[in-house]
């Protein structure tokens, strides 16, 4: 049986405007099952967004092959979507209509049964009473569950979060985290969720894809042992500690020998 999305020996690297190199990710494989949560947590510049990009179909791979459905990603697809760092919703719009958007844009109307289908999201993401009001009239967490549930309206299968709650501050974040676990059990997806936050990784993943320094590759693959639902105690638990503590171990240790190497470089080039 095939994986429900795969990269299979996937590198890419970007030209600059002068023509210079830049690789992103080196021969990274890995592979998730369906309605499988996926955290991936690296060093920045390390390739995570190169990774959305790449099974979202908006760039192709320079070697190796992304797939999903058993079929290669080479263009964008209703049944991929994306949650930005930030919502992006638009300022004149209601909150229903800013969630009816996408298909709006892309039928160029919507009936009655995609209304209903809207409300029900923005009653699964717990803003129900505010389907009238202004993005402006939100805060930001708020605004962001408008971003979910805009994600969600073509019901697609896999669902790619970049850093969705970074731009929150730390309370908003956890709070967001246990929120997005249940949203996500109600409505079981494909998920793959780029975030810089360690913790907000184990809370939320079956599975954490630790990545290496750029060119980024698979340092990694961690399974998450919790039982669900996670929640605050869970953060007090010493298996959360313990699984924190091993995916800082891969990142930041690279980091300190190759801090460690440029000084002595630095400091063979002062003798000299």
């Amino acid at each position: 049986m095939a994986a429900f999305v795969e990269f299979k020996a996937v590198s890419h690297t970007y030209v600059t405007d002068n023509g210079k190199m830049v690789p992103a990710l080196k021969d990274v494989n890995f592979t998730i099952e369906r309605n499988q949560f996926i955290a991936v947590v690296g060093p920045s510049g390390c390739g995570k967004s190169t990774l959305l990009r790449l099974l979202s179909g908006l760039i192709p791979a320079t070697h190796g092959e992304v797939s999903a459905f058993g079929h290669q990603i080479t263009e964008p697809r209703d049944d991929i979507g994306i949650v930005f760092q930030k919502p992006t919703l638009l300022p004149w719009l209601s909150i229903l209509d800013n969630v009816l958007f996408p298909l709006r844009h892309k039928f160029n109307f919507v009936n009655e049964k995609d209304k209903q289908r809207a409300n029900e999201l923005i009653d699964i993401v717990g803003l129900r009473d505010f389907v009238s009001q202004r993005p402006d009239e939100l805060s930001g967490g708020m605004q962001q569950r408008i971003g979910i549930a805009r994600a969600l309206l073509l019901d697609p299968e896999i669902l790619i979060m970049d850093e969705p709650f970074s731009a929150l501050d730390a309370l908003t974040r956890e709070d967001m985290g246990f929120e997005l676990q249940r949203i996500w059990q109600e409505k079981p997806k494909t998920v793959l969720f780029i975030t810089h936050s360690i913790s907000e990784a184990v809370l939320l993943a079956d599975k954490v894809l630790v990545m290496s320094e750029r060119p980024g590759t698979i340092a990694e693959e961690m399974e998450i042992n919790l039982p669900r639902p996670r929640n605050a105690d869970t953060i007090q638990q010493s298996e959360f500690t313990n699984y924190t503590a091993r995916i800082r171990k891969y990142i930041y240790e690279p980091q300190s020998k190759s801090a460690e190497k440029s000084a002595g470089k630095n400091e063979i080039k002062t003798v000299a």
